[in-house]
């Protein structure tokens, strides 16, 4: 499977309120670029608006030390999210036909891999779902 190379590496942080001071910084820029809900555009899906509705409702369903594993991808998956033209593997959810699901594959500056999930609806509405680094 292509991967997306990106130019930053995952975020430095040894503990969860280190990572979600960098990760709260990175997401206040793009919440300031929009009056309403925030969302940044994908090369992708021909710039089209990809909204965090569920990206953290979904983390903070998980463990501490899986959030801090997930936050410190934030960066790098942003910038692939933006940035790539690599086709995903796309998948009708098989608990909602009317969803379809995207898998993006990811590659840090220094060689590890990460993936971020994409959640197409009915209405062609896009919502970062997860981001986290293979293992």
């Amino acid at each position: 499977m292509k991967r997306y190379k990106t130019k930053s590496d995952f975020l430095a942080g040894s503990n969860y309120k280190e990572v979600r001071k960098k990760v709260s910084k990175l997401f206040k820029d793009i919440e300031s670029k929009t009056k309403r809900r925030p969302y940044i555009r994908s090369v992708y899906f021909e710039k089209e608006k990809i909204f965090f509705d569920y990206f953290f409702e979904h983390l903070k369903q998980k463990n501490e030390r899986d959030k801090i594993r997930r936050l410190k991808v934030f960066a790098c998956a942003m910038e692939l999210v933006v940035k790539t033209k690599l086709k995903p593997v796309s998948i009708v959810n098989p608990n909602k036909t009317n969803e379809v699901l995207h898998k993006f594959f990811g590659e840090t500056k220094s060689g590890s891999l990460f993936y971020v999930h994409i959640k197409e609806d009915k209405e062609k509405k896009k919502y970062v779902m997860s981001c986290f680094p293979e293992s």
